[in-house]
């Protein structure tokens, strides 16, 4: 299908026609089978016409002005490579490198993934031309419940009035009274929030304008829009946020790769290797307000600091806080950066039971974590899910195998049991003690990162499981992916890297295992003076290890995996790995070879993204929103698919019982009697659980009746694993279709929604 795409020229002048695409980013957020939305790219012809100046910022977007922009991101990748290219021989044989240099290149590379970003983001969903109802019709799922507080703490009469409004919300679980900051982890909302209005408050009161705004005509016989840009515009100010900070990610991605190298052809490998496999590496660009597009970032400041702690064999008070308030930034937004922050401590501990890391330094860590659970704790108003995760048990208990060191050294003898009895202990107890404080504190109902890997494990499958698994960012990882990393020679150089680490790390645990002791403080301070020291191989290498895991099970977490093989990537540069190749082949001619052939398919990648040109329309369930504006009451009660849901309570301030953050229990068990309608069961029964919840109005989407994303995951098969007595009964989705009279009330009905009054 050809469209038009919708420009705003000055004298209303035509766009030229580009291809529609139907494309889904990585892992769309949603949970369940989503019906497939064939009216996302819709035609629109476009003759705009300019009508408020409400602002300069923001200026016109239209084809022309992306081209260019294409053309200039095209330009400085390739200058980018050109300077890592050029300048190889002359970087390469220093053995120190300039601070202020670092930080140039670094604050160069971190607009150009900015850049990078906004430009993908824009093209895909023509972003700068859709009112504000299609802006918000964009956040799909739980990013729409996300920018739902965003907006209501923007549009409340005051913050504080809006800030409360947002710990005592009753329209997202009606009739239950929620800590939205407390239970879905809104600080990056209102922090965001806080800006926006000093932002608007600032520039209204010295008087510069903030946006400008446009009517735009849509063409297929649906009315005209308003369109409006610059960062007056409460969706634009909170998408560059998020981009800028992902950009400030890559910066530091920079300066992680320039200090683990002690090269800054190191760091600009970490970059090219970063871009050259994005599609891989993030999905920020397809899905921003997401939890980890905030939490993320600091990950990497988290790895970059504790990468310097385990560096450096005196480290000051400063090091500890700036690690431990990274730790609380990363734990902050993200309920999974738990678990992430688990596996360090995975692969931090058999590095102390061997001896790599001193007592006083790891138990300086331990107790920085520590701190850093206990502030997250009080932020979040006592979320207990943190005094009971992974991370807070294995603190305790690396604790308590330190304090009772000196009786395991007893047990020890030489050979494998000197490292295994410890590394039993740590699991054991880590696993024993997360099981006792989730009944302690009541929160075992909370699903985790660590029950769906087990389910996965153990091929358990149940109806909360399944809602996770049947999504595709929940499923395994692709196995297509390690060919798309094989292309760009990122696997290839990360297994190599990998084996030479190993044969540096053998003679150390040969010593160990000989003799049953930790390794010496003399072969400690002699490891220091090498680059990079063995302490930090190994750690990056268990940790590449428990990324691997992770991503293989679940394809979400790719975006630990992908980064951290850039990472790993940089040590290319390293002579204590490669001194002997470097005796025979000249740095930068290895080094030139390397980037040339990774260049190849990097660039093909990179040419991809830049060509998915799209543009964002979704008519039926804009005709959904707009009728219950204007034919329901504020206080009517809706319940339905998560996705549309959070769709609902963000564009039209409707109670809904049910939405997609789902790792609640009560939440879950709600969503359940709502997902009803797609059983097999009878619809007084389902009428009778929905009264329950309070609920006016079922939103049934009729795809969702018959959409199967793989074996085993349409709705029906789903319910007949849950509810296997039923399973010979007629779907009671095929009965609402026909007449769902008495017990359900047609009252609304489109190409892809049907609206039910639940009698």
């Amino acid at each position: 299908m050809v469209v038009q795409r919708r420009n705003k020229p000055p004298k209303g002048a035509q766009a030229p026609r580009y291809p529609s695409r139907n494309r889904r980013g990585m892992g769309s957020g949603e949970r369940g089978p989503p019906p497939a939305d064939k009216n996302d790219k819709a035609s629109r012809p476009s003759t705009p016409v300019p009508i408020a100046l409400s602002g300069a910022s923001g200026g016109r977007k239209g084809l022309g002005r992306k081209s260019l922009l294409l053309r200039l991101l095209s330009a400085c990748v390739r200058g980018l490579l050109g300077l890592v290219l050029d300048q190889l021989s002359a970087l390469g044989q220093r053995q120190s490198y300039s601070w202020n240099v670092t930080l140039v290149i670094g604050a160069f590379v971190g607009v150009l993934h900015w850049v990078h970003l906004t430009t993908l983001f824009e093209n895909d969903r023509h972003f700068s031309h859709l009112s504000t109802l299609e802006r918000e019709m964009t956040f799909r799922t739980e990013m729409g419940l996300y920018y739902s507080y965003f907006k209501a703490m923007i549009e409340a009469p005051s913050f504080l009035i809006g800030l409360w409004m947002t710990m005592n919300d009753r329209l997202t679980e009606f009739p239950h009274v929620i800590n939205a900051v407390k239970r879905f982890h809104l600080y990056p909302e209102v922090i965001i929030a806080f800006c926006y209005r000093l932002y608007t408050g600032t520039m209204d009161l010295v008087g510069f304008q903030t946006k400008v705004c446009w009517n735009v005509s849509r063409g297929q016989g649906l009315n005209p829009v308003e369109s409006c840009e610059g960062l007056g515009d409460p969706a634009c100010f909170y998408i560059t946020v998020i981009f800028v900070l992902n950009g400030l990610m890559m910066t530091l991605f920079f300066i992680y790769g320039t200090y683990l190298s002690r090269s800054q052809v190191g760091g600009l490998i970490t970059v090219l290797c970063y871009f050259f496999n994005h599609g891989e590496a993030t999905r920020v660009m397809w899905t921003p307000p997401l939890r980890e597009s905030f939490s993320y970032p600091f990950h990497v400041l988290q790895m970059l600091l504790i990468t310097h702690v385990l560096r450096n064999r005196q480290n000051c008070k400063k090091d500890f806080i700036f690690l431990m308030l990274s730790n609380v930034a990363f734990m902050l937004p993200w309920q999974f950066a738990q678990f992430i922050l688990f596996t360090q401590m995975a692969s931090l501990f058999p590095m102390y039971v061997v001896g790599y890391i001193e007592p006083y330094k790891f138990l300086k860590i331990i107790f920085v974590n520590m701190v850093s659970i206990a502030i997250c704790f009080l932020l979040m108003f006592g979320n207990r899910t943190y005094l009971s995760s992974y991370f807070a048990s294995s603190l305790i208990v690396t604790w308590g195998i330190m304090k009772k060191r000196s009786r395991i050294q007893k047990l020890r003898s030489p050979g494998c049991t000197s490292l295994l009895i410890p590394c039993f202990l740590w699991w054991s107890g880590t696993i024993i003690l997360k099981v006792t404080l989730s009944q302690l504190f009541a929160v075992s109902d909370h699903i985790q990162l660590s029950d769906l890997i087990t389910a996965r494990i153990l091929r358990y499958t149940d109806f909360d499981t399944l809602m996770y698994t049947c999504a595709p960012e929940f499923d395994f990882m692709e196995k297509e992916t390690p060919l798309r990393y094989t292309k760009t020679l990122l696997l290839p150089v990360v297994v190599m890297i990998s084996y030479l680490i190993f044969r540096k790390v053998i003679p150390d645990m040969s010593y160990m295992l000989s003799i049953g002791e930790t390794l010496s403080r003399k072969h400690l301070e002699r490891d220091e003076s090498k680059n990079p020291p063995t302490i930090l191989l190994v750690f990056h290498e268990l940790q590449l290890f428990a990324f691997a895991i992770l991503a293989i099970f679940i394809m979400r977490l790719k975006l630990f995996l992908t980064p951290h093989m850039c990472v790993m990537a940089s040590l290319i540069c390293s002579k204590r790995l490669f001194g002997r190749i470097f005796d025979r082949v000249p740095f930068e001619n290895f080094v030139f070879a390397l980037l040339t052939v990774m260049s190849v398919q990097g660039w093909l990648n990179l040419q991809s993204q830049w060509s998915i040109i799209g543009e964002f329309s979704n008519a039926p369930q804009e005709e959904l929103l707009q009728w219950i504006r204007q034919n329901t009451r504020p206080d009517a009660v809706f319940a339905g698919a998560m996705p549309t849901m959070a769709s609902v309570k963000l564009s039209t301030l409707r109670p809904i019982v049910n939405h997609p953050h789902y790792e609640d229990g009560g939440l879950r068990a709600r969503t359940k009697i709502v997902y009803s309608v797609y059983s097999r069961k009878t619809p007084k029964e389902v009428r009778d659980k929905l009264l329950k919840l309070y609920v006016n109005y079922y939103i049934l989407e009729e795809a969702w009746c018959v959409v199967r994303t793989k074996p085993g995951c349409s709705m029906l098969e789903i319910w007949d694993v849950e509810d296997p007595t039923n399973a010979a009964k007629p779907s009671l989705c095929s009965i609402l279709v026909k007449d769902g009279r008495p017990y359900f009330t047609s009252v609304f009905q489109n190409s892809m929604y049907r609206v039910f009054k639940v009698n």
